[in-house]
């Protein structure tokens, strides 16, 4: 089948080509993302694989239905991004990456939780600057502590084994609850409750019109004074705005981010010539206790090698009529093929 990949990066190419001389695709790599300005050169393609900051919209599916792509494969667990009721309306599939490795994201976070307690960035960088004293770098044990994971699909469930590991208090939050989670790892408890007691906090969750700016000035105004927030997930879940006047206030005493709700034409470029345009993201940026990476909680060989495999399989399954086992639909188009 004839791929068009678009916003490729250096890191995940190998992998790609790699896992392709089992699959056999005709694999072409674009840089540029995926956008309705971008999307001719999808021409002559079968299938688009896209990642997390191409903007499939329904005018950009439907330039792309009118090329005649077939499929859009996801190298990605997320799908906020694309127009699922645009695809179902003009008839292309779209498929995702559901897992690649809990384990990288839930370790990442846990890194952003030692770093910003231990202050490990900050002495990092004093001692790479002569200055070995440790004023101003005191934290505090994990231990006893109460961490309250909000999501506790596969990400979230490895989160809650970590931290009990570490002898903490945990807290869990799911529409979905998961006894197994409970028995061995948790507690679960409303939402509310959690928001209420947790010291730190942590997302696991998609980004869904339910999730979006779950992090508001309320349910700040309901934390601890102080507490830790940490996400891994979808920058939306949180809303910047209310979440920079909070540690202005010290209301969050700690910010750990692998991702930002404008992350879109930022993330993933070396802007390091530049001066960044987005003043939200640069004051986010002046706040010695926030811990601010690029999206690269998932940024595992095995992660990265998974996420291949997955995304190429689904391709030939799609190419050869079998069950396409990680199809995202949107819900009118379940509605439609239930008969409502």
């Amino acid at each position: 089948m004839k791929i068009a990949f678009f916003d490729t990066h250096a890191f995940e190419r190998p992998f790609f080509e790699r896992v392709n001389a089992t699959f056999n695709h005709s694999i072409s790599f674009f840089e540029p993302r995926l956008t309705y300005q971008t999307a001719s050169l999808a021409q002559g393609y079968d299938c688009i694989c896209s990642f997390v900051n191409d903007r499939l919209t329904k005018e950009t599916i439907q330039y792309l239905h009118e090329l005649g792509i077939q499929l859009l494969a996801l190298r990605s667990a997320g799908f906020n991004h694309v127009d699922l009721v645009a695809a179902s309306d003009f008839g292309i599939k779209v498929v995702r990456v559901p897992e690649y490795s809990p384990f990288a994201v839930a370790e990442y976070a846990t890194g952003l939780i030692l770093t910003l307690n231990r202050k490990i960035h900050r002495a990092n960088t004093r001692v790479h600057e002569g200055n070995f004293s440790l004023n101003g770098l005191m934290g505090f044990d994990l231990h006893n502590k109460i961490i309250g994971i909000i999501g506790t699909g596969k990400i979230g469930t490895i989160m809650c084994r970590i931290m009990n590991g570490f002898g903490c208090q945990v807290l869990a939050y799911d529409t979905k609850y998961s006894v197994g989670t409970e028995k061995n790892f948790c507690r679960y408890v409303s939402l509310e409750e959690l928001i209420s007691k947790s010291d730190i906090i942590s997302l696991h969750v998609p980004l869904t019109p339910e999730t979006h700016h779950m992090i508001n000035e309320k349910s700040i105004s309901q934390m601890k004074r102080c507490v830790m927030l940490i996400n891994t997930g979808r920058g939306a879940l949180i809303d910047t705005k209310a979440l920079i006047n909070a540690l202005k206030s010290g209301q969050i005493g700690y910010a750990g981010l692998d991702v930002y709700e404008e992350e879109e034409g930022i993330f993933f470029e070396d802007l390091s010539e530049q001066v960044i345009q987005d003043d939200t993201l640069a004051r986010l940026l002046t706040f010695p206790n926030v811990v601010l990476t690029s999206h690269q909680a998932f940024l595992t060989k095995e992660a990265i090698s998974n996420i291949a495999q997955t995304t190429l399989q689904n391709i030939s399954d799609f190419e050869k009529g079998k069950e396409l086992k990680n199809e995202v639909c949107s819900y009118v188009h379940v509605r439609k093929k239930e008969g409502d």
